[in-house]
């Protein structure tokens, strides 16, 4: 929905639109997820963490203009996450990569990084419990409840 109010959000030009799937199936599984160096204020000092995200959507292709625009995009420092494979590298290969997003898009933000699109789901794996594994050092939070200190610490 966010990606759709581009029009009306400042420092989202670079946004594509979120469109079927390639697979043309609802996908719902768990991914791993790298987050990049971006203003988003969700995920500062997050960068370079490749951690498992629950998808469930049948509409999360990063659909551009053009390949030139997917391209400009991926390099703008503005996207927040990308699907990895199991060796940490950017993915567009299904299943790792759920949709087929180019350069492996799934999160951006806006310049200012006060808006950030994001097609997985934090929120079904705060906590470690909802994970299938994880290190036994991590504790009751899972490493996605960050964000949401983040975003509360912002707001204060």
């Amino acid at each position: 929905m966010m990606s759709n109010l581009h029009s009306i959000i400042p420092g989202t030009r670079h946004w594509p639109r979120f469109v079927q799937n390639q697979s043309e199936r609802f996908e719902a599984r768990f991914v791993s997820l790298r987050l990049e160096k971006s203003p988003s204020i969700f995920f500062q000092g997050m960068e370079g963490s490749v951690i498992p995200i629950a998808v469930s959507h049948g509409e999360g292709f990063a659909e551009f203009r053009d390949a030139a625009a997917a391209q400009a995009c991926s390099e703008s420092g503005l996207v927040a996450a990308r699907y990895v494979d199991h060796h940490h590298r950017i993915t567009e290969t299904y299943p790792l990569n759920p949709n087929g997003s180019p350069h492996g898009i799934t999160a951006l933000t806006t310049e200012s990084g006060r808006v950030t699109i994001l097609m997985p789901h934090p929120e079904r794996v705060h906590r470690t419990v909802s994970l299938s594994y994880h290190p036994n050092d991590w504790a009751d939070e899972s490493p996605w409840m960050m964000m949401f200190h983040q975003a509360r610490a912002w707001c204060r």
